[in-house]
């Protein structure tokens, strides 16, 4: 299947079944089709052609879902630019990828040189002359998603139509979705969680999306007994957030089958007290951007296995390896490595950094765990020292870089530190130079201006030294400690 086409086929099976809605439109298939041959229309009349990249900064809706088809329709690629982002990110993420367009919820937003811009409330909507479903090359790139790396700078993973068509059909096999299947959207459409677990799985399927609103945890229900969706895909904090609402909130989830979740390491206990108090299962999975999302998933017919996060979906391979490289029994930790055909292509204009994630066609994805007899994987630590927030990965590279850029600072440490809503929440140590005064206000408005809000320390500690191990690197794990022990005094 290639997705290019997919409107073209959905139109021509079931012609005035459901395809996809949100709070202000809902289109049948053939509306979907017709809508999205205008949006490639429109798209050809600026110049956008085969190569070229078409960034989307837009909150949830269904033009999103229209112009990620135009796009591939013309052989041109989409990259999803996160609407909170800051004018520094948004810039930096068009010129690293070279988009030609900038499509956002209005005009007013910085752009790079040579990149145009367009209103999503301009993009066509008449219905085009009829063309022919196209057949793209499965080489060709389909989405450049950005995510922070251990340098802290943000890199473009490469996805082609060969990775999303593998990853959308092992996700259909692996969910057991179907025509009779409706998916709720709530994540958000710049993930490629959104992009792929929400949207293109269901629609592959031949099953609908209703796109929701922003979450909100005290109207999400309500969302749901209009909606009647069969699933949803959601992060630990969601789910978290649920489960602590009043206890006279009673829904009716009986159309639910199941939910996801995924992007951070839930808990047994919230899982079962989640799937016991609303009667619908948790579905508890793992994976990557640069593996197209999903890379393991417990099983939807069972059995789960609450603190795993399941087996391999079909297609894909997950080894266990120690620091030599060799594979190691099941029940040892080691580093979790993927193969299989939604491994990406690699990060935009990074061979380097990709020849050491894939090594012989194995993404080395930096986590720890170990996997057990029947072949399901347990996480038990994370790459490096990324924080997780939310379901957003967090790399503390990039806001040090921010904080050292303020001329009183001498070094700077960020660390997750636990947080009951979030999960884990930034906080930042600072060590001021030589004569000098950190004023943590002033940093706090360095942090507004340069990072996106899920990434601004919540606080902004000044000691007069940072620890350092023997080699001289700051020593996170001691930070880690002497702040929990602080804390848990407090």
């Amino acid at each position: 299947m290639n997705f290019a086409s997919l409107p073209d086929r959905r139109a021509s099976l079931d012609p005035d079944g459901a395809a996809v809605s949100d709070g202000r439109q809902a289109l049948t298939n053939v509306q979907l089709l017709r809508r999205v041959q205008a949006a490639a229309r429109h798209l050809r009349d600026l110049g956008i052609g085969p190569g070229d990249v078409v960034a989307l900064k837009l909150t949830n809706r269904v033009e999103f879902v229209l112009l990620l088809f135009a796009a591939w329709r013309l052989g041109a690629t989409i990259t999803p630019v996160n609407p909170s982002m800051t004018d520094v990110e948004v810039v930096r993420q068009l010129k690293d990828s070279g988009a030609r367009l900038l499509v956002g919820e209005d005009g007013g937003t910085a752009v790079a040189d040579g990149t145009a811009v367009l209103a999503v409330g301009e993009l066509h909507d008449v219905a085009a002359e009829p063309d022919e479903a196209p057949l793209p090359d499965p080489s060709v790139l389909a989405l450049l998603i950005y995510t922070s790396g251990t340098t802290g700078v943000p890199k473009g993973v490469m996805l082609d139509h060969a990775n999303i068509d593998a990853m959308a059909d092992m996700g259909r096999r692996a969910l057991e979705i179907g025509p009779a299947d409706r998916c709720l959207l709530i994540l958000p459409l710049f993930h490629v969680n959104g992009i792929v677990v929400s949207t293109l799985i269901p629609l592959l399927a031949g099953a609908s999306v209703a796109i929701a609103d922003r979450f909100n945890p005290e109207t999400f229900f309500d969302v749901v007994e209009r909606e009647r969706p069969t699933f949803f895909s959601a992060v630990p904090t969601i789910y978290s957030m649920l489960a602590a609402l009043p206890d006279q909130v009673r829904p009716d989830t009986s159309s639910l089958l199941f939910g996801v979740c995924g992007a951070a390491p839930a808990s047994a206990e919230l899982l079962t007290r989640f799937e016991t108090r609303y009667g619908f299962p948790l579905v508890e999975g793992y994976g990557l951007s640069e593996g197209t999302c999903g890379s393991t998933i417990n099983p939807v017919a069972g059995p789960r296995r609450a603190g795993t996060v399941g087996l391999p979906f079909p297609g894909q391979e997950i080894r266990i390896l120690d620091a030599d490289g060799i594979e190691v029994a099941p029940g040892i930790d080691g580093e979790v490595v993927v193969r299989g055909a939604n491994v990406m292509r690699g990060y935009l204009g990074r061979p380097d950094e990709t020849a050491r994630v894939i090594v012989g066609g194995w993404l080395h994805t930096g986590d720890v765990g170990h996997l057990d007899a029947e072949g399901y994987l347990t996480l038990v630590g994370r790459s490096k020292d990324m924080i997780i927030r939310g379901g957003e990965n967090i790399y503390p590279k990039e806001i040090e870089d921010v904080l050292s850029g303020d001329p009183s600072v001498l070094e700077a440490a960020v660390i997750g530190v636990p947080d009951e809503k979030w999960g884990e929440v930034v906080v930042a140590y600072v060590q001021p130079r030589p004569g000098s005064t950190v004023d943590p206000a002033a940093l706090k408005a360095l942090c507004v201006r340069s990072l996106t809000g899920y990434k601004r320390p919540t606080a902004f500690l000044v000691v007069e030294a940072i620890p350092k191990n023997a080699v001289g690197k700051i020593d996170k794990p001691t930070l880690r400690t002497a702040h929990a022990t602080v804390a848990a005094r407090s």
